[in-house]
């Protein structure tokens, strides 16, 4: 029988525009809850584009969410197997 489980991932982004940052949370609601962060910064020669800062502090955000879900993951490998472990990408 097939099991099917539903993991939400919400991104929260916020603009920091007198310091030209982008700054977004992306939070996974899932077993657990686990939070990944990211940021965009604008140089000041840069045109001021907020769909690109949007996208780059998403996909870090995103990036960080998935490291933090692997280290998540080896830690309740660790605790069936109590070893040490180390997952990568």
């Amino acid at each position: 029988m097939t099991h099917v489980r539903t993991w939400t991932v919400q991104i929260a982004i916020s603009e920091h525009e007198d310091e030209r940052r982008t700054h977004a949370d992306a939070i996974l609601h899932g077993a657990r809850m686990v939070r990944g962060e990211g940021q965009a910064r604008r140089r000041p020669s840069d045109r001021e584009v907020p769909e690109i800062g949007d996208e780059l502090a998403a996909a870090r955000a995103l990036a960080d969410l998935a490291y933090k879900l692997l280290d998540v993951a080896a830690g309740d490998i660790e605790q069936f197997t109590h070893r040490p472990v180390h997952l990568t990408s």
